[in-house]
Order: C-alpha cells, then sequence, then structure tokens
C-alpha cells in the first residue's frame, strides 16, 4: 500500500531536503568551529602569550619590552631553582600517591556499602565531596589554624591532652613539607574517589561471581580483577591530579607562604611570587612555560602506559 505525500510536500522539495542534509553532514567544520575558537581565545591563545612573554624583559612596572632570551638564562641560573623543583618533585609524588591510595580506598568502602544497601553511603559521599569543592585560598586558612603551633592549634591541642609534646608542623622545614602534603591530600582524594567509584561501577558483576565459584579469595578478586580493570582510568586519573597537583599554589599560599625559608616553595608558587611580588614579568611567564613543559611530559609517559585499543 503506498504512502501519499501532504499537500504541501511535493517530491521534489522531499529529493532537494535530502541532499541539503548530507551536505552539512559533510562539512563537520561548521559545527566544530564555534568549539575550535573557543578553546583558541582560552586556552590556545593565553599559553602562545606567555610564551611570547617568556622571550622579553617584560615587568608589571614597565610598560614597555624588548625581546630578548636573557630570561631563560636568569631562570636557568638561579641557584635557588634545583632546590624549588626538589620541593615540587616531593610535594607531587607524595600528594599522588597518597590520593591514588586513599582515593581507591575511600571508593573501596563506598561500593561495598553500596552493594550490602548500608544506610548513609549517599550522605558520606556528599561530605567527601565538600572538601573538594572547597576553594584551595580557604582550604590553605583551615588547615593553617589545625597546624597552628600556638594554644588554639587544633593537633597540637590534642596531642597536649594526650600527655605528648606539640610539633612544629608549619615552622619545621622537614615537617612543613609534610603538613602541606597533608592539606593537598585531603582537598584531592575526593576527586580520586570520584573517578575510582565510577569505575568500580561499571566492572561486570559476572566476573567476581565467576572468581568465586572458583574459589578466589578477596584480595586475588582485587588483585586480578579490580586492579586490571582500574587501570585505565587510575592511569587517566594520575594525569589529572599530577597536572593539578604542579600547578598547586593557592592551598599553600595562606597555609606556609612558601617557608620557612624556601622549604614549601613548589615550582607555581614560586612563579606567582616571581610575577606579583618582585613584578618580573618575563621570568614568571619562563617558570609558566616550564611547568606546561613538565604537564606535558607527564602527560605522555602517562599516555604511553595507557592499554592499546586493538
Amino acid at each position: 500500500m503506498s504512502q501519499t505525500l501532504p499537500a504541501s510536500a511535493s517530491p521534489t522539495a522531499v529529493r532537494h531536503d535530502r541532499p541539503e542534509r548530507r551536505r552539512l553532514a559533510d562539512r563537520p567544520l561548521i559545527w566544530v568551529a564555534p568549539l575550535a575558537l573557543l578553546l583558541f581565545a582560552t586556552y590556545i591563545y593565553p599559553a602562545l602569550d606567555v610564551i611570547r612573554y617568556s622571550f622579553t624583559d617584560a615587568t608589571l612596572l614597565n610598560p614597555d619590552f624588548e625581546y630578548t632570551t636573557e630570561s631563560y638564562g636568569a631562570v636557568i641560573g638561579n641557584p635557588d631553582l634545583p632546590e624549588i623543583l626538589w620541593v615540587t618533585l616531593v610535594f607531587v609524588a607524595a600528594s599522588v600517591v597518597l590520593q591514588l591510595a586513599l582515593g581507591l580506598l575511600v571508593a573501596l568502602a563506598l561500593y561495598r556499602g553500596k552493594q550490602r544497601n548500608l544506610p548513609g553511603v549517599s550522605f558520606v559521599r556528599v561530605i567527601i565531596l565538600a572538601s573538594w569543592i572547597v576553594p584551595g585560598v580557604a582550604a590553605g586558612i583551615v588547615w593553617q589554624l589545625m597546624f597552628n603551633e600556638a594554644s588554639y592549634g587544633f593537633f597540637n591541642g590534642v596531642l597536649r591532652a594526650v600527655g605528648l609534646s606539640p610539633v612544629a608542623w608549619l615552622s619545621d622545614p622537614d615537617m612543613a613539607i609534610w603538613s602541606a602534603v597533608i592539606a593537598n591530600v585531603w582537598r584531592g582524594t575526593a576527586f580520586s574517589m570520584i573517578l575510582l567509584y565510577a569505575g568500580l561501577l561499571v566492572i561486570p558483576r559476572s566476573l567476581y561471581e565467576a572468581a568465586s565459584v572458583d574459589g578466589a579469595t578477596a584480595f586475588r578478586q582485587f588483585r586480578y580483577i579490580t586492579l586490571p580493570q582500574l587501570r585505565p582510568i587510575m592511569l587517566i586519573n594520575t594525569i589529572l591530579i599530577s597536572i593539578f597537583t604542579l600547578n598547586t599554589f593557592d592551598l599553600i599560599l595562606p597555609l606556609t607562604g612558601g617557608g620557612p625559608g624556601r622549604a614549601t616553595e613548589v615550582l607555581a608558587l614560586y612563579a606567582y611570587n616571581t610575577v606579583f611580588r618582585n613584578f618580573d614579568l618575563s621570568s614568571g611567564s619562563v617558570l609558566a612555560v616550564v611547568l606546561l613543559l613538565i604537564s606535558i611530559a607527564f602527560t605522555f609517559f602517562y599516555v604511553r602506559l595507557l592499554p592499546k585499543e586493538n
């Protein structure tokens, strides 16, 4: 039984409509162009501008500048740079390892709680996420009060209450960096938990059921099922938190200010201080370029570890 076209539509109009749709589908740049312009304006152009300023002698106090490579020589030849890079390495490595470990533990706990229909799982998840949305400056102020060595400091108050000696959390150079790591891990663990919890939810239950039938213990299931299944998302998580931690300065600024001495002055905070305290825009741009190159190196290294798709 043949269909009849509406009076307002003719076969000629239908024939013209389909090629028009095909022409739009064959030109994806029409749809990609707005997004490409947005990315260029918000990401690519600022990065190129920072690279341009790194080849100048510009300062915030003098609008005139000349193009030169002396800023690179001054930054690379700075005797404080090796110490700052070492502090950055310790801060990033310790933060990433602890965020991954604690994020996985919390995600596993929430996952098992959801499986057993325990009450309060959603509430605990919201409480943990609250630490992630707290601004870095606010988190730094809160932890500065908790680590404070005065009588109102929370941790030292607890130590005194149980008869232990107070700890120089922020004034001891060897302890201050670990205080900054603790504060950063508290702030960033929630992000790892989100990604890993989502990864746990998509692991097929049939894998665990088959392993249980074969007599595999919980540890062996975790080792041979959970970890391999989570490997891609763990690597992506590692990329993201490595870059986030490498660029962290807003939390350290109110917590220690980079002190005592340079014990907690990571590379991002050093770049901030160079631009907004020393007003040296060119050297700050060089440090920003160094941060960008390190982030790209991190990304390429982790991407090579991702499993290849067939």
